[in-house]
């Protein structure tokens, strides 16, 4: 289908709206593909996936690359920054993490804002746009070619660091899922040239990440040394009602309304024979799932915080049980902790 016509971008559905006309729309393709399996999977691989042995090359160094400078940053930066202003044993442990992770996401997020609301694309005004003049094999523009072998590099980093170098969490496991299925999405939807619709789910999932490393920031540096600093605590707890806000309001309304209705339903529009359309929206839904698994942890602290058994922010993790960054989990002590909860995201 060639571009949108006069009447400019599609009003943006209802959640009926896409349950209906996404199901409908799956569920018409399930029974109009006559030879759907494993032959066909292969045939689309070879004729629609276009991904060069340099590029992965490219993509394995950039991860190699994430890893050193994280240490780097936390030997000569972050541990002498705890040092110096004193943090307590437990926070200075954490800090480098959250730091690391807040400088990425900041700049990753603000490039995508970029990309979407400081250059002509239209993909988040208009989320069907993504797929207009889709053809195997287009050209990727240079500068979202940019944002894919950041982000995918930096998913590849974070699978090593969930498992070796960051704080294990009750939650880590699916943690690890969640980074695996993005690193899968980032790489696959590059090859299949679904890059446009790849930039708007960044966007819409590196904003909770910046949030969340803030705050956590601002929990760990309230009380440096031996004082309560009250900046940090307001900073904190706006930075807390930031994140619950912005979770729901980015990830389970404008990503399955914007996202996953373009993917199911509009894809077919536009491309009625479009590749791999059940292996996307397999994977983008699963990231709805999670988002949403995270979300119930956020609910749960706010329910906490209402009835009085949450008093004081003092950390962003409810369910939080290593003391110290370590890759294996271990029984909590049962210190005082609150809800936040990590993403994450494509």
């Amino acid at each position: 289908m060639a571009a949108a016509g006069s009447a400019g971008p599609e009003p943006m559905p209802s959640y009926a709206q896409l349950v209906q006309r996404g199901w409908g729309s799956a569920l018409a393709a399930a029974r109009g593909c006559a030879d759907c399996g494993w032959g066909l999977a292969r045939r689309g691989l070879a004729e629609h996936a276009h991904l060069a042995p340099p590029e992965l090359l490219l993509l394995a160094l950039g991860a190699l690359g994430w890893t050193v400078l994280r240490s780097a940053a936390t030997s000569r930066l972050f541990r002498p920054l705890a040092k110096r202003c004193r943090l307590q044993p437990r926070d200075a442990a954490k800090m480098p993490e959250s730091a690391w992770k807040f400088l990425f996401y900041l700049g990753a997020w603000s490039y995508s804002t970029y990309l979407l609301f400081g250059t002509d694309y239209p993909f988040f005004h208009d989320p069907p746009s993504v797929f207009y003049d889709w053809k195997t094999g287009m050209a990727v523009p240079r500068d979202i070619a940019v944002a894919y072998l950041l982000q995918g590099s930096f998913y590849g980093h974070s699978i090593y660091a969930t498992l070796y170098l960051d704080a294990w969490r009750k939650d880590s496991v699916v943690m690890l899922v969640h980074h695996v299925v993005t690193l899968v999405l980032i790489v696959s939807s590059y090859a299949f040239r679904y890059h446009k619709v790849g930039i708007l789910v960044l966007f819409l999932h590196d904003i909770s990440d910046v949030q969340l490393e803030f705050t956590k920031l601002n929990v760990y540096f309230k009380s440096r040394g031996g004082a309560h600093h009250r900046l940090h605590a307001l900073a904190a707890d706006l930075g807390c009602l930031s994140f619950c806000l912005s979770w729901f309001w980015f990830r389970l309304y404008w990503f399955p309304l914007k996202v996953l209705y373009a993917t199911s339903y509009c894809s077919l529009r536009s491309v009625p024979d479009i590749p791999f359309y059940f292996f996307f929206n397999a994977l983008l839904l699963l990231l709805t799932l999670m988002n949403l698994y995270w979300f119930l942890y956020i609910v749960a602290f706010a329910a906490k915080v209402l009835t009085g058994q949450v008093r004081e922010l003092k950390d962003v993790r409810e369910y939080d049980t290593a003391e110290a960054p370590s890759p294996k989990p271990r029984k909590a002590e049962k210190p005082l902790r609150n809800g936040l909860v990590k993403d994450k995201r494509f």
